[in-house]
């Protein structure tokens, strides 16, 4: 009698498994958008002081391998460190995607497969970097729909710390052809270095934890490579993956394109930012235009900070996200009151919002002195049933409100393929020149015709920073 795989064996028979017959055309699709928008914020992100720290203190190490740093011409990094400042970069400024279970998929594992990609003896094909990449966004939203808390906001730690580490983990495994019980001790290697706790949202910490998930995930993967072994049972016991959720109920992985099942990323597509903030920050940013649109349109008159009396601001609940009087801009990033004032200030929320300039404008502190948050009963912590809504009251005795249930580039009104490269090319531009830019679109574009998926390093190294040009002659002169 045939032996009965456990939950934990499935998982890595999947990941050692799956191949590029059975990506669908849908998959392939979104795939490539989540990855030309990484790229983009991670290269935007490159410019941020989180980032610049986490590249200064991954400098100090050194190694023959050698993995790019994106939007750098003239510096490597030990590719488990590569991954780490790329990962970084990517959530330095929040302005990654995210998915539904709760969690932001695709950082924790492009900057692991790039990384890794550049110091295989045998260079990956555009082809082996999707199938890759979707192994590791699979593996997470499998690990997510394990628990009901998964499907809310979370209250106790960041997602991407604990099933981003795997994912990275699961998709660094397939890249290396690891053996089905490698795979395995893959998953449980990694699942030792899960876990960050939610108060460290809204400070420079909390994009670490996407420069850890990716990196240790590597990590695990190359141990388990190396012969390095965990417990082949890590996702079946409640001491295992399970001390992440009260409600843990894990179940063995049918492989899509067996028995009837499909890729989760074609049921449910993912969420793309239109401004570096919290994604809860985008229900509020969309109704408050709105309602000041209707305050415009009714008055006929310009937007007059002097004729507002009070802000209600009807949100769900969520401690981490309630930070009236926020004082730096990764507190901003995650305040309902500052989004909603700055977007009620300016008729919108962009990358300069969060500046100190900005934040320190008279007028929008006076704003946020006008502004009540309210928790309706009725509107739940979930980023697939939230609402926000806004009531603007004048001293003149005018009342303005509008709500919004589904923001442009959610999952349910996501963002078109045009929007998509328009935002991809205004963050990339601020780092690549236009040719890099342009390369790097033109790659994933193509990316499953690609001999070598390691012609995007190229392309990200081609910067527009008077500083790289001048390292890149430096180097051109003395070669």
């Amino acid at each position: 009698m045939m032996l009965r795989k456990s939950v934990t064996e499935s998982f890595g028979a999947a990941i050692h498994g799956l191949g590029a017959s059975q990506l669908t055309d849908g998959v392939i699709r979104r795939s490539k958008r989540m990855i030309l928008d990484n790229l983009g914020v991670g290269l935007l992100g490159s410019r941020t002081d989180v980032f610049k720290k986490a590249l200064n203190y991954s400098q100090s190490f050194q190694s023959e391998e050698k993995s790019s740093v994106w939007g750098k011409s003239d510096v490597t990094l030990p590719p488990h460190f590569a991954a780490f400042v790329n990962g970084v970069a990517v959530h330095a400024m929040d302005f990654d995607d995210t998915w539904y279970l709760a969690t932001h998929p695709s950082g924790a594992v492009l900057p692991a497969l790039l990384a890794l990609a550049e110091v295989k003896p045998k260079r990956p094909s555009g082809l082996d970097l999707l199938v890759a990449f979707n192994v590791g966004i699979e593996v997470q939203g499998r690990l997510m729909r394990f628990s009901r808390e998964a499907f809310d906001i979370p209250k106790r730690f960041h997602p991407p710390s604990v099933v981003g580490v795997m994912g990275s983990a699961a998709a660094s495994a397939k890249l290396l052809g690891l053996s089905l019980q490698q795979c395995t001790h893959a998953l449980a290697i990694a699942a030792c270095s899960a876990g960050a706790p939610l108060a460290n949202a809204a400070t420079q910490t909390k994009p670490l934890h996407m420069g850890y998930a990716a990196q240790r995930g590597l990590e695990a993967a190359r141990l388990a490579q190396m012969g390095l072994e965990g417990n082949p049972a890590i996702l079946d016991v409640a001491h295992g993956f399970g001390v992440y959720y009260e409600d843990y109920s894990p179940s063995a992985m049918v492989p899509p394109g067996v028995s009837g099942s499909g890729w989760i990323l074609e049921e449910q597509d993912v969420a793309f930012k239109r401004m570096p903030a919290h994604l809860g920050m985008h229900w509020v940013v969309d109704a408050v235009v709105a309602a000041r649109a209707n305050l415009e349109r009714t008055t006929g008159q310009h937007f007059d900070v002097g004729r507002i009396r009070r802000i209600i601001l009807r949100v769900p609940p969520s401690k981490y996200i309630n930070c009236p009087f926020p004082n730096t801009e990764h507190q901003a990033r995650h305040s309902f009151q500052f989004n909603a004032c700055s977007a009620l200030l300016d008729a919108g929320v962009s990358v300069s919002s969060f500046s100190e300039a900005q934040m320190e404008r008279p007028l929008l502190k006076e704003l946020l002195g006008k502004l009540e948050v309210e928790i309706p009963r009725d509107n739940q912590a979930s980023f697939d049933k939230m609402y926000s809504e806004v009531v603007i009251e004048t001293h003149q005795g005018e009342t303005f409100s509008a709500r919004c249930d589904t923001f442009y580039g959610h999952w349910r009104k996501p963002l078109s393929q045009e929007d998509l490269a328009e935002k991809f090319m205004a963050n990339a531009s601020t780092v690549l020149s236009s040719e890099g830019a342009e390369g790097v679109m033109d790659t994933i574009r193509n990316m499953e015709m690609e001999r070598q998926c390691t012609s995007l390093h190229s392309y990200m190294r081609m910067t527009s920073d008077k500083h790289d040009q001048q390292c890149r002659s430096r180097v051109f002169q003395s070669g």
